[in-house]
């Protein structure tokens, strides 16, 4: 829960650079959180009968956009790579080479986008 809460402290930072295990908790405890409202929201449709279909979780993910929009690009800084990359995942296909950025690993050292994140967290 932690490194959910550590992707969402910066909410609107786009600046920097997240190591790949920040990423991928943060996109895991997303995932769980979305998957138990989309199971509170069946249940509500269930028993009200309701047409307003998944909005809790629709409303979490609008939420969340910012934030997960920030902690990508900064997991794309880690890889040396520019948050304009994002826009790729418009394109047919593009988002497995999103998906290939993100599971890569991050420069070693410092970039033009800050320093090494995982040689910060080893200094600790």
């Amino acid at each position: 829960m932690q490194w959910f809460l550590k992707g969402l402290r910066p909410y609107a930072d786009f600046s920097g650079r997240a190591r790949r295990q920040e990423y991928w908790m943060y996109i895991l405890f997303y995932t769980i959180f979305v998957l138990a409202l989309v199971a509170v929201d069946a249940v509500l449709i269930y028993l009200t009968d309701s047409r307003w279909s998944l909005i809790l979780s629709m409303i979490f993910s609008l939420a969340m956009l910012i934030p997960t929009l920030a902690v990508t690009v900064r997991r794309l800084h880690d890889t040396d790579r520019s948050g304009w990359w994002y826009l790729i995942s418009f394109v047919p296909f593009g988002s497995i080479v999103i998906l290939v950025f993100t599971v890569m690993e991050g420069t070693r050292g410092a970039n033009q986008y800050g320093p090494d994140p995982k040689a910060y967290a080893q200094a600790w």
